[in-house]
């Protein structure tokens, strides 16, 4: 008997490059996986759904000499590998195609992470897209979003900052192993990011960033977030990889309408032309989202002081708390007389506790 446990088995199957769709083959033909390592070789050629070489490859590596290495090299650089059994896996790529195996984390994952967004695009970005990309960033950091992105230059760089610049969760998703720092010069970012959020690659530890990666890795980007804010991007950016995984995940995809004569909103431009939601304020972003819309009027009410609040004015304000809502309906669900909520409407507003909108619909500020 080896020892290891079914997540080590899960690492090692990972360091030789053996698929998720393999894996999870694997997963179920045996009831504990960590029973590979001790199995006559002729049961693992008769796995049914599994090409020969690749049996082959896993025969030849079966050498726990080698995983101690690798685990040992983990433990070195202070990596956290969650696997697709462990219950701080983010519930929502597990039910992705293609779902990671495995995701080598350096930093933490909390479960605040589960309300994120993507926010994605060119690394040969304009003035426009980086000042775009750090505005919705620090938006969604203040009211308690994590952001997500892949670390790149340009947009994604941004991204990442103006998440950080706010005291915000950032994560980084990469397309070469989690200790390899890429591009180069994002050295800091990435160290900034690691004390708040977390670096991630299901990519084994110390590979290349390899230009193959990147695609497979943007599934990731889209699949640990509600939805995914493409920036700007040519007609044939990896941005557009993104989106297109967030579309077949059920996601929402928005994006930045930018200048037609610009290439770098081709992509975006043809997004929205396609049905993208057209996002030029984090209000757009909030209309679609149910679990950001709700994240934010929690935040809000939390705001309120309510010791200074007459019974009137509280009985108003939480007809608020939910939706926007006309003056008249605030009347029917209250009780009260028309003069009485419109007097008290505009002491809430010198308050800054509500605020008017178009067609005499209120909200809370």
């Amino acid at each position: 008997m080896n020892g290891f446990t079914n997540r080590e088995t899960l690492i090692w199957l990972n360091s030789i490059f053996i698929s998720n769709a393999t894996i999870k083959v694997l997963l179920e033909y045996f009831d504990n996986i960590k029973d590979i390592w001790d199995v006559p070789s002729v049961e693992i050629s008769k796995i049914k759904g599994i090409k020969e070489e690749v049996k082959e490859k896993i025969l030849y590596n079966r050498n726990p000499e080698q995983l101690k290495i690798i685990l040992e090299k983990i433990d070195e650089l202070g990596i956290n590998a969650v696997t697709i059994l462990d219950e701080n896996y983010p519930n929502r790529l597990r039910y992705i195609h293609n779902s990671p195996t495995i995701l080598y984390c350096n930093g933490t994952l909390v479960e605040e992470d589960e309300l994120s967004i993507s926010i994605v695009g060119s690394r040969k970005s304009t003035s426009y897209g980086k000042w775009a990309s750090e505005k919705f960033s620090k938006e969604l950091a203040s009211i308690g979003v994590t952001v997500v992105s892949g670390m790149a230059k340009g947009i994604d760089t941004c991204a990442h900052r103006g998440a950080l610049d706010e005291n915000g969760r950032t994560i980084a998703v990469l397309g070469s192993g989690v200790d390899v720092i890429y591009p180069r010069n994002n050295k800091k970012l990435y160290e900034d990011i690691i004390k708040q959020g977390v670096v991630m690659s299901e990519f084994p530890i110390g590979t290349q960033p390899f230009a193959t990666n990147f695609p497979q890795r943007n599934r990731i980007i889209s699949g640990i977030s509600l939805g995914v804010i493409v920036i700007e991007a040519t007609e044939k950016s990896g941005s557009l990889i993104t989106a297109t995984h967030a579309l077949e995940q059920g996601k929402e995809v928005f994006a930045l309408p930018g200048n037609i004569n610009s290439i770098f909103s081709r992509g975006t431009n043809s997004l929205i032309k396609d049905g993208a939601k057209i996002v030029m304020d984090i209000e757009d972003i909030l209309e679609e989202i149910y679990e950001l819309k709700e994240r934010l009027c929690l935040l809000k009410n939390e705001e309120i002081d309510y010791s200074d609040l007459s019974p009137i004015e509280i009985k108003i304000v939480d007809t608020l708390k939910e939706r926007p809502i006309h003056c008249d309906n605030i009347v029917y669900l209250t009780g009260l007389d028309i003069s009485t909520v419109i007097s008290t409407l505009t002491i809430l507003e010198l308050k800054g506790i509500a605020k008017e909108l178009p067609g005499r619909v209120y909200t809370l500020s």
